[in-house]
């Protein structure tokens, strides 16, 4: 079940992203209605207008793309079939800290016109967004034409020069990008160890580690935890660290789950915020850093034991070449 929470009263109306997806400059601030039902998603949802003045929406919540004609009549309306019976959102009591449950999945992110004139809509087949799928809709009549399910490294999508639909890995293509060096993790974390002491990034000055962003009702959690602790003990504790941050609101919950699985590595409680700070669209996500605390790796999900030898590999070479 997803958690809303405010966004930080600083928060950018509009944040400026480079093509790798970077943000690179703010406009304005947002404004949070004291209202928190006013801020829910029952309306939330990616739009876009061709050059005929119709309109394509897709809700956030609910599997289904709409095109209006300029007068705002509905003209079509398109569903991939992924639940047998869907609900407006359902909120449920705040739990004295502000964030609202909302019990519904998240089913559109994003939606683009092409150049060859077809609808591009990018959602998911799960309830957390974390395997995304791209449908290709054909503007006249809805019909969807295409669907391809991405990978769980594959985050970026895009239009070759014949029109071909293309899938990439974004951070291999940021690797490769001409960015004057490894990008410096940020922001620093500081926050509360599983006995309340604080722990912050620069503990981990010197070592590859590996920072990891989970949650205890997150499944894809439960099966990467193991492959975690493995990954752990291959490694000296001089060359290489994990640190887990904990999405978890409820802190009873988490205890649970550390009990069950008794990681060897730290655990930090993230207290329900850390999407806010980290902008990640899904749990699990994991970022391995060098012995200088820049970004080397970004992983978007769990991917199985070959992401995690393939993981181990880069651990290992950089530990090899520092």
């Amino acid at each position: 079940m997803p958690t809303l929470a405010a966004e930080p009263a600083d928060a950018p109306l509009l944040q400026l992203l480079d093509t790798l997806g970077r943000p690179v400059d703010r406009l304005a601030s947002i404004h949070v209605p004291p209202t928190p039902f006013l801020a829910g998603i029952t309306n939330a949802g990616p739009a876009t207008v061709d050059r005929n003045g119709a309109v394509y929406y897709a809700p956030l919540v609910r599997d289904e793309i709409v095109k209006y004609d300029r007068s705002g009549m509905r003209r079509w309306v398109a569903r991939r079939g992924l639940y047998p019976k869907e609900t407006d959102p359902v909120y449920r009591p705040a739990h004295g800290r502000g964030e609202l449950e909302v019990d519904e999945a998240i089913v559109n992110v994003a939606l683009v016109l092409g150049p060859d004139g077809r609808l591009y809509v990018l959602g998911a087949d799960d309830s957390a967004a974390t395997k995304l799928r791209l449908d290709v809709i054909d503007t006249a009549g809805g019909a969807i034409v295409e669907t391809r399910h991405l990978g769980a490294r594959e985050t970026a999508v895009a239009l070759d020069a014949h029109g071909r639909l293309t899938t990439f890995d974004a951070d291999s293509l940021a690797a490769r990008a001409p960015a004057g060096g490894r990008e410096p993790f940020l922001p620093a974390f500081a926050l509360p160890d599983t006995s309340g002491d604080t722990v912050s990034l620069a503990r981990f000055a010197g070592k590859v580690t590996l920072v990891d962003f989970w949650a205890s009702w997150c499944d894809p959690c439960r099966a990467e935890f193991p492959h975690m602790i493995d990954l752990f003990h291959r490694y000296r504790r001089s060359d290489f660290e994990i640190v887990a941050i904990s999405d978890d609101v409820d802190r009873a919950q988490m205890l649970a789950f550390l009990r069950q699985y008794r990681p060897p590595f730290p655990v930090l409680a993230g207290g329900g915020r850390m999407k806010q700070v980290y902008h990640y669209r899904g749990l699990p996500y994991s970022i391995l850093l060098d012995r200088k605390g820049r970004v080397v790796a970004r992983i978007f999900g769990f991917g199985g034991p070959s992401e995690f030898q393939e993981l181990s590999s880069t651990i290992a070479k950089e530990i090899g070449g520092s």
